[in-house]
């Protein structure tokens, strides 16, 4: 079929296949391109119901809550679709439901919301699966959930029967098996018999058991840190560590998943990517406190699939998930983030670098909180993968990033005429919307001492192209007690190099070296350098 994407030479002079910063106009830009995208799976009605609670029951001494307000949203399989097509999707979604009111409900959503509810089945007598929370004053106090039976063999007969329909002149399917039996029996038996002929689609799968789509050969695995637990058979440890014990299990994941790419979801620890060829990846979450809401997960899954499916790196596709999470997550009950929410969320990032005395007072409070600061400094004038490498291992040195940026006058003098390239707005806008950095400011001096005598960060960090030795900064750290580490360099990699690329409208793809494979987009089937001789 023919790609509504740019291919490869394309692709890269529209900046797509070789973006690595999150930028305000980067949504709007995927959107756009409206891609073909179909979810198969468990469709569900999501309740959030809340009230007061004044009193005790007399029957027992249990609180009477009266209910003050109901909401409901689509959920599981249902909430996906919907937030594909916030961003810009044209979505198809299939799935069986009850013949009941949650039904009606739930379609009267997905319709309202632009999605393509035609292979929806609705079924009498089974019931819609319906999780109402029930909260009052902010706390979640219970969830009640009405789970529907097992669907009838000709309920999944028909959809099954629609599959090669549902999948023509698509760009991408995402399966949500979240266990409540869509996807099983003849709808199971379709899917394995039609998707590895279809090696032009880019496969995401979202399920309770990943492993049980392994002969897939998906792209795209996407299990939270329960589900990879349950894939190796283990017990993860809680808390940050999960993160590098997951890394631990790199090849056992992949192997389990049979996929080109696992992404392992880890809530307020963020996520860790783990490629079969490149570098494994990670993103932090900005959680809240009291978060009171679902879904999440799903909205992570539609923004990562609408990037892949435009070509964005895997590494930048990661990150703008990441990013669109982050927007779910801060709101109540399931949500949905639309193409608009991202743009403004990651516009938001610009004007956000502190100044000395501010970032000051942030950092002592995290000091006093028994967290260890990392600061790094440079120009950051053009994002490229050295930078983004080089800031994600600045990050796993300690618990909270400082990136302090030359000013546009200081890369001047550095780097001399013509640069910056970006000014520091932009400049600070795009590195505050990594996950991995938490804090930006600017310095205007010949060096960052003065900024690191003020902050005093327990750890410098700075690129490997240099040693302890040839810094001036190295004497000043030591001296109050911190420490200079030196981070790998990246052969190749330069602002420099991408601005001449930019200048001679170089469109030849390069050449994919094996650390190139892992991030480097392709035009359709995105991870196009891991993908060559795949048979699905």
């Amino acid at each position: 079929m023919t790609s509504p994407f740019p291919q490869d030479g394309d692709a890269r002079r529209a900046g797509l296949s070789d973006q690595r910063g999150l930028t305000g106009w980067l949504p709007r830009r995927l959107a756009a391109a409206e891609p073909a995208i179909t979810v198969i799976g468990d469709v569900m009605l999501d309740g959030w119901w809340s009230g007061s609670i004044d009193r005790l029951c007399r029957e027992a001494p249990a609180p009477v809550l009266e209910i003050g307000q109901r909401r409901f949203s689509p959920g599981g399989a249902a909430n996906t679709a919907m937030n594909l097509t916030a961003l810009g999707a044209k979505v198809r979604l299939a799935g069986v439901t009850g013949c009941d009111d949650a039904s009606a409900e739930l379609l009267r959503q997905l319709r309202d919301g632009g999605v393509d509810a035609t292979y929806v089945d609705q079924v009498a007598g089974l019931t819609t699966t319906t999780k109402i929370r029930i909260s009052s004053g902010g706390q979640i106090l219970l969830r009640l959930d009405d789970v529907a039976g097992e669907a009838p063999a000709e309920a999944l007969s028909r959809l099954a029967g629609c599959i090669p329909q549902l999948l023509q002149d698509q760009d991408a399917v995402v399966l949500c098996d979240y266990g409540t039996g869509a996807l099983s029996g003849a709808v199971r038996s379709a899917l394995f018999d039609v998707l590895p002929r279809r090696s032009d689609l880019l496969l995401v799968v979202d399920a309770h058991q990943p492993h049980a789509w392994a002969g897939l050969k998906p792209d795209l695995a996407t299990p939270n840190a329960l589900e990879a637990a349950g894939m190796l058979g283990i017990k993860l440890p809680a808390g940050p560590e999960r993160a590098a014990a997951v890394v631990d299990h790199r090849n056992e994941l992949l192997e389990a998943a049979g996929a080109e790419a696992v992404v392992v979801t880890l809530d307020r620890e963020g996520t860790v990517l783990l490629p079969k060829s490149g570098e494994v990846h990670r993103t932090w979450a900005r959680p809240v406190q009291e978060a009171q809401a679902s879904g999440a997960g799903d909205t992570f899954v539609a923004a990562l699939t609408v990037a892949r499916t435009a070509s964005l790196p895997l590494t930048t596709s990661v990150d703008l998930a990441q990013a669109a999470a982050d927007v779910a997550v801060h709101r109540q009950g399931t949500s949905v983030c639309s193409t608009e929410d991202l743009s403004r969320h990651l516009e938001g990032f610009t004007g956000s670098a502190l100044d000395a005395d501010e970032l000051a007072r942030q950092v002592r409070r995290h000091r006093e909180e028994g967290r260890r600061v990392v600061l790094t400094n440079g120009c950051f004038d053009v994002l490229h993968r050295g930078h983004t490498r080089y800031l994600h291992q600045a990050k796993q040195l300690g618990d909270v990033l400082v990136v302090a940026l030359n000013s546009d006058e200081s890369v001047s003098r550095l780097k001399g005429p013509g640069r910056p390239i970006n000014t520091i707005t932009d400049r600070a806008a795009v590195i505050a919307a990594l996950s991995c950095v938490d804090y930006v400011t600017v310095f205007d001096t010949p060096t960052p001492i003065p900024l690191l005598q003020r902050i005093r960060p327990e750890i410098y960090a700075k690129g490997g192209d240099y040693s302890p030795e040839m810094l001036a900064e190295t004497s000043v750290v030591e001296r109050y007690g911190g420490r200079v580490a030196i981070l790998d360099y990246v052969p190749e990699q330069s602002t420099t190099a991408v601005v001449d690329r930019i200048r001679s409208f170089d469109a030849t793809p390069r050449s994919k070296s094996p650390d190139h494979a892992g991030d480097t987009a392709g035009p359709q089937k995105t991870i196009s350098s891991i993908t060559e001789g795949k048979s699905r």
